[in-house]
């Protein structure tokens, strides 16, 4: 049973924005860390950024200044803001949810429960 959908994702020009969003189906959505990790071909899955349910932030050192994380729990969904698109953020971006925000940044993603099936992200020069 899929609980995490992903949407958003597309092709944009270097320098361009992009917002992706994720709707997570249960009703624990508040309480939990959400985050989104991504994989490019050829690479190793990273954390792109990562919020608490209190709203406390992480970033990548890569994304820092261009993506902004949030969340709405009364949507029960979780938002990437992402401005200014280089050719590296070019990934299949993947919504995951965690019990803690440590929980889902630690060991590049292993203490993360949930995993949404991806959205790809392609960013054009």
């Amino acid at each position: 049973q899929v609980q995490l959908v992903e949407s958003g994702g597309g092709t944009v020009q270097a320098g361009g924005s992009l917002r992706l969003s994720c709707l997570d189906s249960r009703s624990i959505f508040s309480i939990n860390a959400m985050g989104w990790y991504r994989q490019a071909p050829g690479k190793r899955r990273e954390l792109v950024a990562g919020i608490s349910s209190g709203g406390q932030t992480k970033y990548a050192d890569s994304v820092k200044g261009r993506f902004t994380i949030s969340r709405d729990n009364a949507k029960n969904t979780v938002y990437l803001q992402m401005n200014s698109l280089k050719s590296e953020d070019i990934a299949v971006y993947y919504c995951v949810s965690a019990r803690r925000l440590f929980d889902l940044i630690i060991n590049n993603g292993l203490g993360v429960t949930d995993w949404g099936q991806g959205t790809q992200v392609t960013v054009s020069s």
